[in-house]
C-alpha cells in the first residue's frame, strides 16, 4: 500500500515502526530489505528490538537505517538515533528518535524526559526536521512528553498500543501530536494476533501460541506537513489504507 500513499502525498520521507515486522515480533535483514526496496527512508524500532537477533549486524552498521530506542542502557547494541537525508536539494535532514515509556511497559528504560532533552542539545545545532517517536504504553505519558517537547520538535508520534487514535492535531507552538498511528496489519484480530487463540487465552488461562491473524489488512499512519523555515509542523492527517478497495 506504500505506492498509493507516496502517488497521494508525495511524502519528501516515510518512516515506519518494524519491530513486528517478523511474525509479530522482531525485525529481520531480509525484511528490512523488502522495506527499503518498497520506499522505506528510516526503520525504527521499540521493546521488541532485540527479539530476532539477526537485525543486531544491521544495527551496527551506520549506513543501515534502522535504530533502536535511544532510553536503553548506555551497553545496548546499535544506533540509538537516525540521521535521513533527502534525495531532492534544499530539503532538511530528518532527525529520528524512538525513546520508550516507563508506565506500565515491563522494559528497562531510562527517563525518556531527560533523553530527548539530552539529544536536542546535540541535534539542535545540526538544523532539520525533528521526529520523536514515543512508544510507550500509557496514553498519559505520550500526551506529557508531547506538551514538553512542543515548539521544540516537529512532531511527537504515538506507537506501541496498536489502535490508531482520532486526536491528531497541532500542539500551541507548533508541534504535530498523535497518541497512537495504529498498526500495519490485519484488523480482523486483536491487535494483530488470532482472535480465537487469544479468546481461548484470555477466558481459559491456558497457554496458547499467539500466531499471526489474517484478515482486513490496512496500513495506518500519519501524514505530517512541516515548515522549513521554521521546522515545525503546519498540518497532521491520520491515514487508513484497506488492502479491500471495498
Amino acid at each position: 500500500m506504500l505506492p498509493r500513499l507516496k502517488a497521494e502525498y508525495s511524502p519528501d520521507y516515510v518512516v515506519i515502526n518494524g519491530e513486528n515486522a517478523r511474525n509479530g515480533s522482531g525485525l529481520t535483514p531480509a525484511i528490512m530489505k523488502e522495506f527499503l526496496e518498497a520506499g522505506v527512508d528510516g526503520v525504527t524500532l521499540g521493546d521488541h528490538a532485540y527479539r530476532d537477533q539477526r537485525i543486531l549486524t544491521h544495527l551496527e552498521q551506520a549506513d543501515q537505517p534502522v535504530a533502536r530506542p535511544a532510553n536503553l542502557s548506555s551497553n545496548a547494541i546499535g544506533k540509538s538515533c537516525l540521521r535521513l537525508r533527502s534525495t531532492e536539494q534544499n530539503h532538511p535532514e530528518l532527525h529520528v528518535m524512538t525513546v520508550l515509556g516507563r508506565v506500565y511497559l515491563p522494559f528497562p528504560a531510562n527517563d525518556p524526559f531527560e533523553c530527548v532533552d539530552r539529544y536536542l542539545e546535540q541535534v539542535g545545532s545540526l538544523g532539520g526536521i525533528i521526529l520523536i517517536e514515543a512508544h510507550m504504553e500509557a496514553t498519559s505519558e505520550k500526551i506529557a512528553l508531547a506538551h514538553h517537547l512542543d515548539g521544540r520538535v516537529a512532531a511527537v508520534v504515538g506507537t506501541h498500543t496498536h489502535v490508531p487514535t482520532a486526536d491528531a492535531r497541532i500542539l500551541p507552538s507548533g508541534t504535530a501530536f498523535i497518541t497512537d498511528v495504529g498498526m500495519c496489519g490485519p484488523y480482523d484480530s486483536v491487535i494483530g494476533r488470532n482472535k480465537e487463540a487469544v479468546l481461548k487465552h484470555m477466558t481459559t488461562s491456558l497457554h496458547v501460541p499467539y500466531d499471526m491473524a489474517e484478515g482486513d489488512v490496512r496500513l495506518c499512519g500519519a501524514v505530517i506537513d512541516v515548515d522549513d523555515s521554521t521546522l515545525l509542523s503546519t498540518s497532521i492527517t491520520r491515514i487508513e489504507y484497506s488492502m479491500d478497495p471495498d
